[in-house]
C-alpha cells in the first residue's frame, strides 16, 4: 500500500523527478556509485584549485603568453564550484533518501549532469597535472596545515553516514552483503581514526618555540596595488610595511640597467602602440630613450591581473596611468630612502648585445653608486667570486640548495628558494650555520603561516598589505591541543556510531518480533 509521505516524496521528486508517486521498487546502485566517485573527484579538483590561489597570476600569465588572451582564473574556479555544488546537492539528496530507507532512482537529466561533472573533473585534473604539475607540491604542503581539520570533517562525515548504512545493514537478507558493507565501513572508519599517527605539521609546536614572523619582501613591489616593477609599486610596498624589495634587471642596448621581468615588453607596456613592428624583440635590444617612450601602467588598469583595480582611489588610478619603465638607479633610490633591502635577478643580454660580457660590472657600478652594499642581497651566480672580491659587503644569495660546505665556500649568507621546496628540517639545518632562507612567491595567509612555522627568515610576496596584518600563524596549536581535538573527535564519533547501530538493531529486533506475533495470530485465527 502506498503511504503518503510528503518529505520522502519531495526528496524523490528532486532526486529522480518522480513527483506523482515514488517508485520504491527500482534500484540503481551503479548510479549511486558513480555519484560518489563524481563527488570525491570534483571535491579533489576544487580543493586543488582553491589551494593553488597563491599562483593564480602565474597561471593567467602562462595562458596569456601562449594563447594571446587573458584567461581569468576566476572563470575556471566558477565552473569548478558550480559543478561541485551540483554534485554535492545530488549527493545529499541521495543520502537523505537512504536515511529514510528508500531505494534510489536517478533521473536521466541528473545522470547527464553527473557524467558531465565527472568528465570535467577528470579532464581538468589531468590537464593541470600536465601543465601545472608543480601545484601538486602546493597541495601536499596545504595538507600540513589543513589535514587536522580535514580529518575532523572526514570522521564527522562517517558518523553521518552511519545512519543510512546501519538502516540498510539490518534490512539486508544476505549475510555476505552485511559483512561486506560493515567491513568496508569499519575499515575506512578505523583508518581515519589512525590517520593522525602519521600526520606532520610544523604548525603543531610546543609553546614558546615559534620563531619571529618572516620579513616581507615585495615581489616586483606591491603588484596588487600598482603595476609591477614601477616606482609606484615599490613606494606602495614600502608604505605597506615591506622590509625588502625584489625586482628583475635587464640591460638596455646603450648600457642602462632597467627593471623588466619578461624577455619582451609586450605584457607590461604599450609597445604595440609605440613600436608595433618590434613587439617580439628582446627588451634589452631597446635603448634607454626608446624605453622611456613606453607607458608601463595602462596595462594594469586594462587587465586587472589581481582583481584589485576597483579598490584603487581616483588619485591612484591617475598615478598608475603615468608610470614608465624605471631604471635600476631609480629603484635603488627608493630602497635607500626607506632603508630597505633589495633582491634582484639579473638577466644576461642576448648574444651580440654590446654589454653581453660586461653587464655584471655595469650593474655592480650602479648598485655601489646608489645604495649601501650591505642592503643588497646579490642573487646573480655568474662571476660570484669576482663580485665578492670587488664588494665583500654584498649579501651573497644563492637560488639553489647545496651542501653547507659549498655554500660557505661561496660566502652564501641567504638562500632564495621556491616555496614548494619548503622544509622545516632543511631551513633549520642551514640556519645552524647562519644561512637564512627566503621563500618566494608567497601571497596566501595559509602559506605564509606555514613558512612562519617552518622557520623561514623572509618571504617574497605579492600581497604585503595583507600579510603585514597577520600577527599570529593561523593554524598554530600545541601538541596537547591537537591530541585533545583528535581524541575528542574520534571518541564522540565512535559513541554516536555505536548509538546509531544500537538503535537500528533495536528497531530491527522490534520489527521482527511484531512480524512473528502477527504471523502467529493469523495462524491461530486460521
Amino acid at each position: 500500500r502506498y503511504e503518503h509521505q510528503p518529505f520522502v516524496s519531495c526528496l524523490a521528486g528532486l532526486y529522480g523527478c518522480q513527483w506523482r508517486r515514488y517508485q520504491r521498487a527500482r534500484v540503481e546502485c551503479g548510479s549511486f556509485g558513480l555519484l560518489i566517485l563524481t563527488f570525491f573527484l570534483s571535491f579533489l579538483f576544487l580543493y586543488f584549485w582553491s589551494e593553488a590561489q597563491n599562483d593564480y597570476s602565474d597561471f593567467d600569465w602562462w595562458v596569456t603568453a601562449r594563447f594571446a588572451h587573458v584567461c581569468k582564473h576566476t572563470v575556471m574556479l566558477l565552473y569548478a564550484t558550480f559543478f561541485t555544488k551540483c554534485a554535492n546537492v545530488v549527493q545529499v539528496l541521495a543520502v537523505c533518501l537512504l536515511c529514510e530507507g528508500q531505494r534510489l532512482y536517478l533521473h536521466w537529466s541528473h545522470k547527464t549532469g553527473v557524467v558531465v561533472t565527472l568528465a570535467f573533473s577528470i579532464i581538468a585534473t589531468a590537464v593541470l597535472s600536465d601543465l601545472w604539475s608543480k601545484e601538486w607540491k602546493t597541495l601536499l604542503l596545504s595538507l600540513q596545515v589543513t589535514a587536522p581539520f580535514l580529518h575532523m570533517g572526514a570522521v564527522s562525515l562517517m558518523a553521518v553516514l552511519a545512519w543510512p548504512i546501519a538502516l540498510h545493514f539490518f534490512r539486508m537478507n544476505k549475510k555476505v552483503r552485511q559483512v561486506g558493507v560493515l567491513g568496508l565501513y569499519l575499515s575506512i572508519l578505523f583508518s581515519l581514526y589512525l590517520v593522525p599517527l602519521g600526520m606532520y605539521s610544523p604548525c603543531i609546536k610546543e609553546a614558546g618555540t615559534l620563531g619571529p614572523a618572516p620579513r616581507l619582501i615585495g615581489h616586483r613591489g606591491a603588484p596588487m596595488l600598482a603595476p609591477e616593477n614601477t616606482v609606484m609599486s615599490f613606494e606602495k610596498a614600502v608604505e605597506a610595511g615591506g622590509e625588502g624589495l625584489e625586482t628583475d634587471v635587464t640591460i638596455s642596448y646603450d648600457g642602462v640597467p632597467f627593471l623588466m621581468h619578461d624577455s619582451t615588453l609586450r605584457r607590461t607596456t604599450n609597445i604595440d602602440e609605440v613600436f608595433p613592428n618590434r613587439t617580439h624583440h628582446d627588451a634589452s635590444m631597446f635603448t634607454w630613450s626608446e624605453l622611456q617612450q613606453l607607458n608601463a601602467g595602462d596595462w594594469f588598469l586594462l587587465r586587472d591581473p589581481f582583481g584589485t583595480v576597483s579598490s584603487l582611489s581616483e588619485m591612484d588610478r591617475l598615478q598608475v596611468q603615468n608610470q614608465s619603465v624605471p631604471s635600476l638607479a631609480q629603484f635603488l633610490e627608493v630602497a635607500a630612502q626607506g632603508g630597505r633591502q633589495v633582491l634582484f635577478d639579473l638577466r644576461r643580454p642576448p648574444y651580440g648585445h654590446p654589454y653581453s660580457q660586461s653587464y655584471i660590472n655595469t650593474t655592480l657600478q650602479v648598485v655601489r653608486a646608489h645604495i649601501n652594499s650591505s642592503q643588497v642581497l646579490w642573487l646573480p651566480s655568474e662571476d660570484r667570486e669576482l663580485v665578492q672580491a670587488v664588494d665583500p659587503d654584498l649579501q651573497q644569495t644563492s637560488g639553489q640548495k647545496a651542501s653547507i660546505q659549498e655554500l660557505t665556500e661561496s660566502h652564501i649568507t641567504r638562500l632564495n628558494l621556491h616555496y614548494s621546496t619548503m622544509s622545516e628540517q632543511q631551513i633549520s639545518k642551514y640556519q645552524s650555520v647562519n644561512i637564512s632562507t627566503n621563500l618566494y612567491v608567497i601571497s596566501q595567509p595559509w602559506l605564509y603561516t606555514l613558512a612562519w612555522c617552518a622557520g623561514a627568515k623572509s618571504v617574497t610576496t605579492n600581497s604585503i598589505h595583507i600579510l603585514s596584518n597577520i600577527n599570529k600563524p593561523l593554524f598554530l596549536m600545541t601538541p596537547e591541543e591537537y591530541n585533545l581535538m583528535w581524541i575528542l573527535t574520534d571518541s564522540v564519533s565512535a559513541f554516536l556510531i555505536i548509538v546509531i547501530f544500537t538503535f537500528h538493531w533495536c528497531e530491527d529486533t522490534h520489527t521482527h518480533t511484531l512480524t512473528r506475533t502477527h504471523t502467529h495470530t493469523v495462524l491461530l485465527l486460521s
